[in-house]
């Protein structure tokens, strides 16, 4: 094989191999995870910045809003107790579905303090 062909199928596999490693960062960007604000409030429920988010690692930032202690429970996971404006993040790995959520506080969830979220 002369020079300049050798040179020509490097330049080629140069190309091929960055093609296939921005494939692979890309591919990682779009498992980053996601981040969802929850509002846990004195009216027994939440609020949550979003209802759904790709399956996946998801962090969920819990403010405390309310003068009753709260906590938020998802994926067999949960905060510690939170008093007045207490903030903790909730990381979970998330499979595809639906996933109930809850305030683990006696008689909270009961009262409406829960939900479902959904991994897409």
């Amino acid at each position: 094989m002369s020079a300049r062909r050798l040179i020509v199928a490097f330049a080629a596999l140069a190309v091929v191999v960055g093609i296939g490693a921005s494939s692979v960062l890309a591919a990682k960007d779009q498992t980053q995870k996601t981040t969802v604000k929850v509002t846990a409030l004195d009216t027994l429920k939440f609020t949550l910045s979003r209802k759904s988010a790709p399956h996946g690692v998801v962090s969920f930032v819990v403010t405390n809003k309310g003068r009753l202690k709260h906590d938020f429970w998802i994926a067999g996971k949960k905060t510690p107790l939170l008093g007045h404006n207490q903030t903790k993040t909730l990381t979970v790995t998330l499979s595809k579905g639906k996933k109930p959520y809850k305030c683990t506080v006696p008689g909270h969830a009961a009262a409406g303090m829960k939900g479902t979220f959904t991994a897409t």
